[in-house]
């Protein structure tokens, strides 16, 4: 027969928000799990640096993701490393079915996060935090006055691109089709930039740099079969997110996108199931709001708890 732990309140994810939402119900004297498949920190770890953290005036991110587990840890929840397969409700427990074992609990928190897609290219890990980044808001001041590429051409592509203009010498964007599928207003807004270069009908080959930082970007003419390549310090890569929510798509709390849907106190339709940070349908995905997410979620939990016992 499968093991199965018993806790008051279980955390699938330690990214930020998890271990916030964690140690919020582990301080509230609550018996806590915290499962993830990898390394807590989540995609803090591929950070090289951290500059917009309040307390932290520079900081690396597996350095603010070691102290953010060390603050946790001090309130004793349970560690466990465990790949999720699939969460069962049942008699008002929520079952989180692992590789490892089932941890049973009647509040659930979901902190799983999205990852980005990648254009996988040869450079693109290898360059990944020195030069290729997928968030604008995070990046773009390590990248003041130096001539920088946009990889795509829908929305976020755009409204990042504009966003790197504050900052940056030059942004161009390299988009496979001969139009942007953004919002024509956001259309209007690039277009009218003068920092803001396009480069059309073109797929990219590969990152290229000095083994240490980015210098350029390959691509080819889809027209002409030509290839180029066009200098740059650093590459934005805009091709689409994917909320990680594939255990949850029995529990009817995803909507169309996949994303986990839910109030402004992470409540989800299903009563003790919450979610916060990356995996919920939001705008802004930084480590500030995650934590803030986890803040609501951890005290969410506690008053659910406390409920049962009324």
């Amino acid at each position: 027969m499968t093991e199965r732990k018993e806790y008051d309140v279980i955390v699938i994810g330690a990214g930020p928000g998890g271990m916030t939402a964690a140690l919020y119900a582990a301080r509230a004297n609550l018996k806590v799990a915290v499962l993830d498949r990898g390394p807590y920190g989540g995609a803090m770890n591929n950070t090289d640096a951290v500059d917009n953290y309040p307390g932290f005036v520079d900081v690396k991110g597996p350095e603010l993701g070691e102290h953010m587990y060390q603050t946790m840890m001090k309130f004793e929840p349970d560690f466990e490393y465990g790949d999720v397969q699939t969460v069962k409700l049942e008699d008002g427990k929520k079952v989180v079915v692992t590789d490892v074992g089932e941890f049973a609990a009647p509040a659930l928190i979901i902190a799983t996060g999205a990852d980005h897609k990648k254009i996988g290219v040869p450079g693109e890990e290898e360059y990944s935090g020195r030069g290729v980044s997928y968030c604008a808001v995070c990046d773009a001041p390590f990248f003041r006055d130096e001539d920088l590429v946009v990889i795509g051409g829908g929305d976020s592509a755009i409204e990042e691109g504009i966003y790197l203009t504050q900052l940056a010498k030059s942004v161009t964007v390299i988009h496979r089709r001969d139009q942007l599928r953004a919002q024509p207003i956001l259309q209007k807004r690039a277009f009218a930039n003068d920092k803001m270069n396009f480069i059309w009908n073109a797929q990219v080959e590969a990152i290229e740099g000095d083994g240490q930082k980015v210098e350029k970007v390959t691509y080819r003419d889809k027209e002409t079969g030509e290839e180029k390549e066009v200098k740059a310090s650093g590459v934005f890569i805009y091709v689409g997110i994917l909320p990680q929510s594939k255990p949850f798509a029995d529990l009817g709390i995803l909507d169309e996108q996949g994303w986990v849907a839910t109030d402004d106190l992470m409540h989800t339709n299903v009563p003790g199931i919450f979610a916060l940070g990356d995996v919920r349908a939001k705008h802004l995905r930084q480590i500030a709001n995650a934590v803030g997410d986890g803040s609501i979620a951890g005290q969410e939990a506690y008053n659910y708890i406390q409920s049962l016992n009324d």
